[in-house]
């Protein structure tokens, strides 16, 4: 039934069952597997999937386009493809046919809802992990219907961010763990010594130019730094505004880059000085911690509390506008504390090691079954 909408990857074919899989725990993740895929939830997923012990867990997730080979090659994983329509009723099947222990960081789609309702009237002893990423939980809007589905449902729950568990508590009223993402040293490392001096100054923005991204303000600082060049990393509906933008104002120092992959992403981190994120709703945005991992200093809203910028040592955390503007010239003016600063962010950035951050999902999934089959 389910063969015309989702098939096994043909890349990797699912290690034959033997007498100690069935004592594995099976981890299902709506995740994508895909190599190219940087969402940052996805990418999260990738790191931990390819580090999940294949003695202990069996995987199961999904793939569009060509998977990490990590996980391709990964012993006991199945990656079922991800098709353009139709895919909620045969991965569903699926997932009843061989019933995961663990379903791990749900989203908001029609196949959560799906397993969920089953769970509830099937009476079924998966553990479902949830993990809170997103931000504007500080904002007072209502939360989201299908994030306060994903708390609720929950047997485990996290946050990826102290500030983000505090508010989970205050507007969802359920303890959340920590567990911060790491970075992806392949690709994020920083550049050689002194490779940054003697040139001009390079202020890096990346992520999606969405509105709530703020990236208009990247472009109006660029003219009052005629001498340094701004770059602008990434894609979305705000991009043709932000050209405009730049045109109205004649800047001729601004450089819009598109959509980058990691590796390239890495690269231009590693030529740039200063990393600027304006943004006001986030949850606790990789993006800076990669900025910290290739040695750059950066300038962000404090309005999320972010935890891979420590204020005044690897960077700043603005108040407001004003203040972020202000940062900003102080380390384009002040090449040595950019030096130091940048130096500080490398160095806290090794605190986040994937390594050590999927063992403790570890414990996390295998505690979560635990409380799940003794109800």
């Amino acid at each position: 039934m389910g063969r015309a909408c989702i098939s096994l990857c043909d890349r990797r074919v699912l290690t034959p069952l033997d007498s100690t899989l069935s004592e594995m725990l099976t981890v299902f993740t709506p995740s994508f597997a895909d190599e190219a895929d940087t969402n940052a939830q996805n990418l999260s997923v990738k790191e931990i999937a390819a580090r999940l012990s294949p003695e202990k867990f069996r995987l199961v997730m999904l793939y569009e386009n060509t998977p990490d080979p990590r996980i391709a090659s990964r012993a006991n994983t199945r990656l079922l493809r991800w098709r353009k329509h139709g895919n909620t009723l045969p991965i569903l099947m699926q997932l009843l046919r061989e019933l995961p222990d663990v379903y791990f960081f749900p989203r908001e789609g029609p196949l959560d809802s799906a397993f969920f309702t089953l769970r509830r009237i099937l009476r079924l002893k998966t553990a479902v992990v949830s993990y809170v990423v997103s931000g504007g939980l500080y904002n007072p809007e209502p939360v989201r219907p299908m994030l306060e589905r994903n708390v609720r449902e929950a047997d485990a729950l996290f946050a990826n961010a102290k500030y983000l568990s505090q508010l989970v508590l205050e507007r969802l009223g359920r303890e959340a763990g920590v567990r911060y993402d790491g970075v992806d040293r392949r690709f994020y490392f920083p550049p050689p010594p002194e490779s940054r001096s003697n040139r001009h100054t390079v202020v890096l923005f990346a992520g999606s130019l969405r509105p709530y991204k703020r990236v208009p303000v990247v472009v109006r600082q660029a003219p009052r730094f005629l001498g340094a060049e701004f770059r602008i990393a990434g894609r979305g509906e705000e991009a043709q505004e932000c050209r405009r933008l730049a045109a109205e104002a004649g800047c001729r120092n601004i450089k819009f880059l598109g959509h980058l992959s990691s590796q390239q992403l890495g690269e231009q981190m590693r030529e740039a000085d200063i990393f600027l994120l304006p943004s006001i709703v986030e949850g606790h945005p990789q993006v800076l911690l990669q900025a910290a991992a290739c040695g750059l200093p950066a300038v962000a809203m404090n309005i999320y509390r972010p935890e891979y910028v420590v204020h005044g040592k690897t960077g700043f955390l603005a108040e407001n506008d004003e203040e972020l503007a202000a940062k900003l010239r102080l380390l384009i003016c002040n090449p040595e504390l950019r030096k130091t600063m940048g130096e500080a962010a490398a160095i806290h950035a090794k605190r986040f090691d994937w390594d050590i951050i999927t063992r403790q999902w570890e414990e996390a999934f295998a505690g979560a079954v635990a409380r799940r089959r003794t109800r």
